[in-house]
């Protein structure tokens, strides 16, 4: 109130005088206890506060109301908003994506499969791989990402000074190590999907595909839409994580990158798959099924 903030200077009947009010209509209200509206958006910002702190400050108005019914708080999302409004409390929004990953126009590509249809009935039917990179103060830095297409859980990441394919097949055998502790992968069941960019197109990486009994897929050159799922991911890793700091070494972004991915594969929540954790997710199919869960989604 202007008077609150003006008082220490000029006094209440001298600001109340200028603004045309009865001195004794402030204090009346001064004197009034806090209506029940004022008490419950105390609690409510507290509450509001806590979740947007602990998505380091990544959730907007929608996700925080989101988290809040699954803690029990009963809240319209328009309070939400207006209470996050008022105390600049606010999400995190994407910049726009540059390309990493450099096409092999000569290599041969195996078959598009997935033709832009990010779908999948269970996990571990399609995985879908791509890099971006960070820049830090000893130069730029590269990850390599495996998204599961089903419960869009990271089940793989590697990071490297260099683009050469061993970066690509690190991240791919922590998602089959990972995969391996819960639920081996069977031969013949998964597809791994990836642009064309050389690394996956390599030799290397898809005869160990090959090797495994995974299915490759490959979209079309120059076509952002037919890796569209893990693209998104890389721009949700940037907006969340990487684009909010200066990072001076590539130890700190690996640190920064462990703890963010265990945010978002136990916490994080996802409106493609019900507003839900991504082992939250895999840990409800598990049980649809009558089966134990993996170790892991817990």
């Amino acid at each position: 109130m202007v008077v609150d903030h003006l008082r220490d200077h000029f006094g209440v009947e001298p600001v109340c005088r200028v603004l045309d009010l009865c001195p004794g209509t402030y204090y009346g209200r001064k004197r009034r206890p806090p209506s029940a509206r004022t008490q419950r958006d105390a609690v409510l910002i507290e509450q509001i506060t806590d979740v947007h702190q602990a998505s380091y400050g990544t959730y907007g108005a929608y996700r925080v109301h989101q988290q809040l019914r699954r803690q029990g708080v009963q809240v319209a999302r328009c309070t939400v908003e207006r209470l996050m409004r008022a105390h600049g409390l606010q999400g995190v929004h994407r910049r726009d994506r540059q390309r990493t990953t450099t096409p092999d126009q000569t290599a041969p590509r195996p078959p598009d499969l997935v033709n832009r249809q990010f779908t999948a009935d269970r996990p571990d039917r399609l995985w879908l791989a791509d890099i971006t990179y960070v820049r830090t103060w000893e130069g730029w830095v590269y990850v390599a990402f495996v998204l599961d297409a089903y419960s869009r859980r990271i089940v793989g990441w590697q990071l490297a000074d260099h683009l050469r394919t061993d970066l690509p097949l690190d991240a791919l055998e922590m998602a089959l190590w990972q995969r391996g502790r819960e639920r081996p992968v069977q031969p013949g069941s998964l597809i791994h999907h990836s642009d064309r960019g050389c690394q996956y197109v390599s030799f290397r990486y898809t005869t160990h595909l090959t090797d495994l009994g995974v299915t490759a897929s490959v979209g079309s050159v120059a076509d952002s839409y037919d890796n569209a799922m893990a693209e998104s991911l890389n721009a949700t890793f940037k907006t969340e994580l990487i684009h909010r700091r200066t990072w001076r070494t590539r130890d700190q972004v690996e640190y920064a990158i462990v703890e963010w991915v265990g945010w978002y594969n136990h916490h994080r929540l996802h409106t493609a798959i019900g507003d839900v954790p991504p082992i939250e997710y895999e840990t409800t199919y598990y049980r649809s099924i009558n089966t134990p869960a993996p170790t892991g989604a817990r």
